[in-house]
């Protein structure tokens, strides 16, 4: 393997700027201490923890990527769009992110009611209290409550049970459309990135529809090795970078150190016949 596949880069984590629970500056000591070369912090639809990243990488050493995670609306699901390398003062992708927060408030307040009718009381105000941004409050946000008030044992119990579609807290929401995430972050001097393909619920065609719609409108990436990708799955999405000539991404996905299933830049290496998404910046 080439000593670029081997990079240990982890572009792919969430602050408390968004879901997850670590600060940026703990984020970048905990990416520096697991040996980590080339972090990004991508915050859902939000780059406010963007300058505390940076300083925080530049001081450890670091090299570092702006990046944010998009939600997207694509064929009725929710999508994430990872951009990596922006330019986190464009006024284009801040207006368009500020956009999609609109409505996460109204959104909560309809889950908390369902939550209510099921009889678990004081949701709303439960979930803002692990919103570090109360702007971005979400699912996470209150799957740590009802752990917290013992309804459930841990997260992943909470998205069988509760806050998934014909679950009780489910509540829809339109994001961005796939052409918005993109022109966003190709305007803002980015790479867009699919994330965690494995985890949607498309068939066969539909992701063949999405990677080929990806790819015509300037997204340049997906997902190979992640957090939520099994060892088989890493095989199947670098055929697929393959197949439709996308870089390969690397990310742990991280939220939180009890929660997330792989620790930052404790991830596979890429396979080296791959190209890496960081061969983009260098």
């Amino acid at each position: 393997m080439s000593r670029f596949s081997t990079l240990n880069a982890d572009l792919h984590c969430h602050s408390v700027v968004s879901d997850g629970t670590l600060t940026p500056e703990q984020l970048a000591e905990r990416a520096k201490a697991n040996g980590v070369h080339l972090w990004a912090l991508t915050d859902h639809d939000e780059l406010g923890g963007q300058q505390r990243a940076r300083l925080a990488a530049n001081a450890l050493k670091m090299d570092y990527l702006a990046g944010v995670e998009i939600s997207v609306t694509w064929m009725g699901q929710t999508i994430h769009i990872v951009g990596l390398g922006v330019d986190a003062d464009h006024v284009g992708i801040l207006e368009g992110l500020r956009r999609t927060r609109e409505g996460r408030g109204n959104r909560a307040k309809l889950m908390a009611e369902q939550l209510l009718q099921v009889g678990i009381p004081g949701a709303y105000e439960g979930a803002l209290h692990f919103a570090g941004n109360h702007d971005l409050i979400s699912r996470t946000h209150f799957a740590r409550f009802l752990v917290e008030q013992g309804v459930c044992r841990d997260t992943e119990q909470v998205f069988k049970n509760y806050l998934v579609e014909d679950k009780p807290g489910f509540v829809p929401h339109r994001w961005a459309t796939l052409d918005d995430a993109v022109t966003w972050i190709t305007a803002a001097g980015g790479v867009a990135v699919i994330a965690h393909p494995g985890r949607y619920k498309l068939n066969a065609m539909q992701m063949d529809e999405l990677f080929k719609h990806f790819k015509d409108i300037g997204g340049l990436a997906i997902e190979v090795i992640t957090g939520s990708h099994s060892p088989e799955q890493y095989l199947t999405y670098g055929k697929i970078a393959q197949q439709y000539g996308f870089l390969a991404s690397r990310g742990s996905d991280f939220h939180d150190p009890n929660e997330s299933h792989i620790d930052l830049g404790r991830l596979p290496h890429l396979p080296d016949h791959l190209t890496p998404v960081w061969s983009a910046f260098h």
